[in-house]
């Protein structure tokens, strides 16, 4: 079997047409990267791949002639089997009452010959939701600005503004991914590439609201020295990560030697329900990071006792000279964990109809604890992707490591499930960025240009499946991030699904560039004007996202004359639907108008902020992820046209 037929039966897609209709055949050396950074997949005999069934609908399965009658099945949950049966024709018909939930389906035929799969039991759509129209105010939480916070956005001043959003009208608070990055490597500041999708970034803990850690406890002189830094850290217009790093970390041991030498019982007793309710996950989080700053190398190349996570080993060392350290790490994630509850539950109290809207990163740091941790379903010397569009000409790496199919097979889809999980405890709705990857992933491997990776195919359906099951189990709406390059018939299937749509203003435009009204949006999608990775409303109208991008040498993939024309457009739009306004109010009283149930608000449009919070394609010459905004969190309503937002959001939302 050659290289390419190999491929294809492992659903590589070794040839494709990119983003700008331009025809890709894989480079033969970059294609054997890919094969062997896959992990071996069982040989199927009768079955074509995972089983799906949604609840209250008929489901069956088709048998080929190689299985020899009579065949047995189970379906299997962990040691327990829940169903089994025998069949003598070669249609199996599933039961109808199947409890929700993912299993391990074993097919055992006449010859003693078997088969296996994974078999998902789901509700028949993902949760809809329990509102009609609303919206929610989007937010870079790391940049917003306060005469309280060290340096960066916090949990307490999340509160603050659920609490202002609230009083807006506001549905709900979205933010940028909160996952948990590398301590050691604060200057690494996306929150699109993660250590961890598990965990929460401890960066985000308001110290100072800790019961154990107080400024006053302190020498005179430390307490002067951090009021020295702290007052350096708000002034600046970007952040500072390794100074509000250096200064936060140290201020968490403080509160964690404090905890430990007087451990009050009612905190004790909820560390320890934590400790017990997180498990083994939790143990293996922290004894990675201990092991990661003690080896200081990737963990591929630690000792061979711990290139594997092991949880008697981890037990063992939570036993020796290393528990200390251990307690440390996972007492830092119980803090972060009990303020964004308490986020979580203010919104509640407050009636508001989402809560936190969180974005959920499509991969992971392939040196990271979730590449560690899951070596089977994630592939760490592959770079998820995109191929080259027009807004990306020479195609995108995003040097992150995502889940492949066959791992996730062999894990019955564990590991995507707890990552939904993890981030569902905490919103009423989550973003999933480049739901595309659900279908198919771009794979790069690393060391090779961005346009000469494979696209890989995943499983779909199943994955839709477990989906829509933790959505309904957590009460969570899940929308897809369906941008770029869309397969035919891809957003249906989502939407069959009950999985949302993620519609963005300034891309819903017919092929004249005119701007589609407000009936051509879906009614389960999120709308918005922009993304993280766009122009502001004030850039995109003075043309600073063009001319950026042509000053460091990067193809803005649209001329002046095309964004003149898009202006044109989009006053021809408002006057057609009779807002006389032009601003960005007016733009929002459009989006309003919208069939999508979900209108995402930039905060940064509000406060017409020109530069954006990230450029891709850029490292250092822009300063992606730390921009702080221009106005302090205190001042917000101030510098809002409050009549103006209202009158552009009547009829959505909680108006007070």
């Amino acid at each position: 079997m050659d290289l390419f037929t190999q491929a294809t039966a492992l659903g590589i897609q070794t040839e494709f047409y990119d983003g700008q209709g331009h025809r890709r055949v894989t480079d033969a050396a970059a294609l054997q990267v890919i094969l062997d950074a896959m992990p071996v997949q069982l040989r199927r005999r009768w079955l074509q791949g995972p089983v799906v069934i949604r609840n209250g609908e008929e489901a069956r399965t088709e048998l080929p002639d190689g299985a020899a009658l009579p065949l047995r099945w189970a379906i299997s949950n962990a040691d327990d089997v829940i169903a089994q049966g025998e069949t003598a024709e070669r249609t199996l018909h599933w039961p109808a009452d199947l409890p929700i939930g993912s299993y391990r389906l074993q097919l055992t035929d006449a010859t003693q010959s078997q088969d296996e799969a994974p078999l998902i039991v789901a509700p028949p759509t993902a949760y809809a939701g329990s509102f009609e129209r609303c919206w929610i105010l989007a937010v870079q939480l790391y940049g917003v600005r306060s005469a309280r916070n060290w340096g960066m956005g916090d949990f307490t001043d999340l509160e603050r503004l659920i609490d202002l959003a609230a009083s807006l009208g506001a549905g709900g608070v979205g933010l940028n991914p909160l996952h948990a990055l590398f301590d050691d490597r604060p200057s690494d500041c996306s929150p699109y590439s993660p250590n961890s999708r598990q965990f929460l970034n401890a960066l985000y803990i308001d110290v100072e609201q800790l019961p154990e850690f107080s400024r006053a406890d302190l020498p005179d002189v430390l307490q002067d020295s951090i009021a020295r830094l702290i007052a350096q850290l708000v002034q600046g217009e970007t952040i500072d990560y390794v100074a509000v790093a250096r200064l936060k970390w140290r201020a968490l041991r403080l509160a964690f030697r404090r905890f430990c030498a007087k451990p009050v019982g009612a905190r004790a007793a909820a560390f320890a329900a934590f400790r017990e309710e997180r498990g083994a996950l939790l143990l293996r989080f922290a004894c990675f990071e201990v092991l990661r700053h003690k080896f200081k190398t990737p963990w591929w190349e630690w000792p061979a006792e711990w290139r594997q996570p092991d949880d008697e080993r981890c037990e063992s060392l939570r036993a020796g000279e290393d528990d200390r350290e251990i307690e440390f790490i996972e007492f830092v994630q119980w803090c972060a964990d009990e303020q964004l509850r308490g986020c979580r539950d203010s919104a509640k109290r407050l009636g508001m109809s989402i809560g936190l809207y969180l974005d959920v990163a499509v991969g992971v740091q392939s040196d990271g604890f979730d590449a560690w941790n899951e070596q089977v379903a994630i592939s760490r010397q592959l770079g998820v992707g995109a191929p080259p569009d027009p807004l990306n000409t020479a195609g995108q790496d995003w040097g992150l490591a995502g889940f492949n199919a066959a791992g996730l097979e062999a894990r019955c889809f564990e590991p995507y499930r707890a990552m939904l999980r993890a981030s569902m405890r905490y919103a009423g709705a989550i973003r999933l960025d480049h739901v595309l990857g659900l279908k198919r992933l771009y794979l790069v491997p690393h060391g090779f240009r961005a346009d000469n990776g494979a696209y890989v195919q995943m499983p779909f359906e199943a994955l839709l499946a477990v989906t829509a099951l933790e959505s309904c189990a957590n009460r969570c709406v899940v929308i897809g991030e369906d941008l770029g390059t869309v397969p035919d018939g891809f957003r249906d299937r989502l939407a069959s699904w009950g999985i949302w749509s993620y519609r963005v203003m300034i891309f819903e435009r017919e092929g004249n560039g005119a701007f589609r009204g407000p009936d051509a949006y879906p009614a389960n999608a999120l709308v918005t004007f922009n993304t993280h990775d766009l122009a502001t409303f004030a850039g995109w109208r003075a043309f600073a996202d063009l001319q950026f991008k042509r000053s460091i040498g990067i193809d803005p993939g649209e001329s002046d004359d095309a964004r003149w024309h898009a202006l044109g457009m989009l006053g021809d739009m408002l006057r057609h639907q009779a807002i006389e306004r032009d601003d960005f109010y007016a733009v929002t009283k459009f989006l309003t108008r919208t069939n999508s149930r979900l209108l995402a608000i930039s905060l940064e449009d509000l406060l017409k902020v020109t530069d954006q919070p990230n450029i891709p394609g850029t490292v250092d010459q822009h300063p992606n992820w730390r921009r702080r905004l221009p106005v302090a969190l205190e001042e917000i309503v101030a510098a809002i046209d409050q009549p103006a937002l209202q009158d552009a959001t009547s009829g959505r939302g909680q108006q007070r």
